[in-house]
C-alpha cells in the first residue's frame, strides 16, 4: 500500500486509476517557491517521509506556456486559484503562439530508502475557449490534437497525460523490483 500525499481529489482519482491500491493522505506539506518541480518534490519528500511511516509518494505538476517563458510553471496552482482559466485566456489574447506543456514530477520512498523521482510531460496548446466538463484545473483550456483534456474520459486522459507518464514510470519501476 502506498500513501499518496495530496489534497487534490482530481490528482488522487487519476493516480488511483493507474495504481489501484492507494490511500490518500491530506496532511499537507510545505511547498517551496522555487524554480523547478523537482525542487518542490525533493523538499516535500523530506517532510512527508519524516511524518509518515510506510511507502509514500507526492506529485507536483505545472503548466508551462511557451509565449510567456514557461509561466505559470511551478506557480500553476496559485495562478489557477487567483486568475483561473479565464485569466490565462486573457493573458493569451492576441498571440498565435499557443504552445504549452504540462509537466509532472512524482517522488516515491519507502522506509530506509532514498526517494526516487519520475517525470512525465504532455505537449499541447492553450485553446481559445474552455471546452468540456471532465478533469480539473486547466484541463478545459489545454488542448491535445484539437481536443481539450476536459473533453476526454479519465481512461483517454490517462493514456497521454503528464501525470500518467510520471506515475506509470513509477509503477513500472516498482514492478521491476518484485
Amino acid at each position: 500500500m502506498i500513501y499518496f500525499v495530496t489534497s487534490n481529489k482530481g490528482k488522487f482519482v487519476e493516480a488511483q486509476a493507474i495504481f489501484g491500491d492507494l490511500v490518500q493522505k491530506n496532511i499537507g506539506y510545505n511547498e517551496l517557491q522555487v524554480d523547478t518541480l523537482e525542487e518542490v518534490v525533493d523538499f516535500g519528500m523530506e517532510e512527508v517521509m519524516a511524518r509518515l511511516k510506510g511507502s509514500v509518494m507526492i506529485e507536483d505538476a505545472g503548466m508551462f506556456i511557451d509565449c510567456v517563458k514557461g509561466f505559470p510553471g511551478v506557480y500553476s496552482a496559485y495562478v489557477q486559484k487567483t486568475i483561473g482559466n479565464s485569466g490565462i485566456l486573457r493573458l493569451m489574447e492576441g498571440t498565435d503562439n499557443r504552445g504549452a506543456a504540462f509537466k509532472s514530477v512524482v517522488g516515491y520512498a519507502e522506509p530506509g530508502m532514498e526517494p526516487v523521482v519520475f517525470k512525465g510531460e504532455l505537449k499541447g496548446d492553450i485553446g481559445f475557449e474552455p471546452r468540456g466538463t471532465g478533469g480539473f484545473g486547466y484541463d478545459p483550456i489545454f488542448y491535445v490534437n484539437g481536443k481539450s483534456l476536459a473533453e476526454m474520459s479519465l481512461e483517454e486522459k490517462n493514456r497521454i497525460s503528464h501525470r500518467a507518464g510520471s506515475m506509470k514510470a513509477l509503477k513500472q519501476w516498482l514492478e521491476s523490483r518484485r
